[in-house]
């Protein structure tokens, strides 16, 4: 079984190719740059949860080793973005974290949300939904795509406003929010925050100091399986959002004998209603392992340095950034367009010659080729991809 460790520094881990690949099989095959949409995982994670499964075949896991995992993935979590475990629910998809925190809030006549049209449908379908249940929902409008700030947030708040849902990062930019700073402006003015972190959750440092509600999926930047995740509610938040889910998990019934009342539990299990995704969270917890390993700050320096490297070479070609080049608002998304080729022409010859991006549009309709490398993918492995698109630019059909 193929294992991390602290000794996989990632300075030793790039200078190592065998490791590299042993560590990330998917490298000795394709060129992946597609972390924003759906990761492939790395070896100990696929393992951890094979191992898992094979176990649960090969002999009956009793309930208590059962209680110890769930405990291990819940402290590991909470570590990772600065929280209790008590605060910590084992949820995903990153929608259903959401969706509980619109349904659950109790709103009142007059509410307010702010959220942001054009981030990923997720979070802004369960807040949109809270029109029928008669609560004003404002559009953020920044001057670029997912440009947002204190000072876009600011001006639109009042009174009424009861609850701000962002995104900690764009997808399609890659612009990604100082979410401390506008976290902290909201709690001052005692204004719930709602984030969906799925784009900075592992990659960059994401905490919840100043952050009320926390959704984030794993099969990202976090390196994970699809459907397990964070969900994170700030303990004093737990009679605020009330529970939509109910089952016999998060609902006191001694021996599983139903009560008159409901009684939530006092943790953050109070939103999880049942049986758990149980391989999904070993893989989690292994993928956090394995970055928390190589060092969160260290990553985020890396997804910097590689954007700034893409960048600089795609433009040399004509291509052109969509997103930020500052250090403090640029994430590890790096989307450009080109003012003649064809990016749909140029995806697929991108994915025939075995490299893994994304074609992405904005509402406009316009076409955007995404890269999304993580801290494992090399500067060689960019050239290749600097080399195909120039060789089509050159050569391939336009517009």
């Amino acid at each position: 079984m193929v294992t991390s460790s602290p000794t996989d520094t990632l300075s030793a881990l790039l200078a190592d190719e065998a490791r590299r690949q042993e560590l990330f099989p998917v490298s000795a095959r394709k060129i992946f740059l597609s972390h924003a949409a759906v990761t492939v995982l790395p070896q100990p994670v696929a393992d951890a949860m094979a191992d898992y499964v094979r176990a649960s075949a090969e002999d009956f896991i009793e309930f208590p080793t059962y209680l110890r995992v769930l405990q291990e993935a819940r402290s590991t979590a909470a570590g990772l973005i600065h929280a209790s475990p008590e605060e910590i629910a084992l949820l995903g998809p990153t929608s259903l974290g959401l969706s509980l925190f619109a349904n659950g809030i109790r709103w009142a006549p007059g509410d307010e949300v702010i959220c942001y049209q054009d981030d990923y449908p997720a979070n802004v379908y369960p807040w949109l939904n809270l029109r029928t249940r008669g609560v004003t929902v404002r559009l953020v409008e920044p001057s670029a795509l997912g440009a947002i700030t204190t000072e876009t947030i600011e001006p639109m708040l009042n009174q009424h406003t009861r609850l701000v849902a962002l995104a900690s990062c764009h997808f399609v930019s890659g612009y990604r929010l100082d979410i401390t700073a506008i976290g902290k402006m909201l709690r001052e003015r005692n204004i719930l925050f709602s984030v969906d972190a799925i784009q900075t959750l592992g990659a960059f440092p994401t905490t919840v100091e100043y952050v009320d509600f926390l959704s984030a999926d794993a099969h990202k930047w976090l390196l994970g399986p699809l459907a397990s995740g964070i969900v994170y509610v700030r303990k004093e938040c737990f009679d605020l959002c009330r529970p939509t889910l109910l089952g016999s998990w998060n609902i006191k019934a001694p021996n599983f004998v139903s009560r008159d009342e409901l009684e939530f539990l006092e943790t953050a299990q109070r939103y999880e209603p049942g049986a758990l995704n149980m391989p999904g969270i070993v893989g989690t917890k292994t993928a956090i392992d394995l970055l928390q390993a190589i060092g969160i700050d260290q990553i985020a320096a890396r997804l910097l340095a590689l954007h700034t490297y893409i960048t600089e070479r795609l433009a040399r070609i004509g291509f052109q950034l969509l997103g930020p080049r500052e250090p403090q608002a640029a994430s590890g998304i790096a989307t450009f367009s080109h003012p003649t080729a064809n990016l749909v022409d140029l995806h697929r010859q991108l994915t025939n010659e075995r490299v893994v991006c994304s074609l992405r549009q904005d509402r406009a309709g316009n076409n955007y080729l995404r890269f999304s490398p993580h801290f494992y993918n090399t500067e060689a492995e960019l050239d290749q991809v600097v080399a195909i698109l120039e060789r089509q630019v050159a050569g391939g059909p336009k517009h």
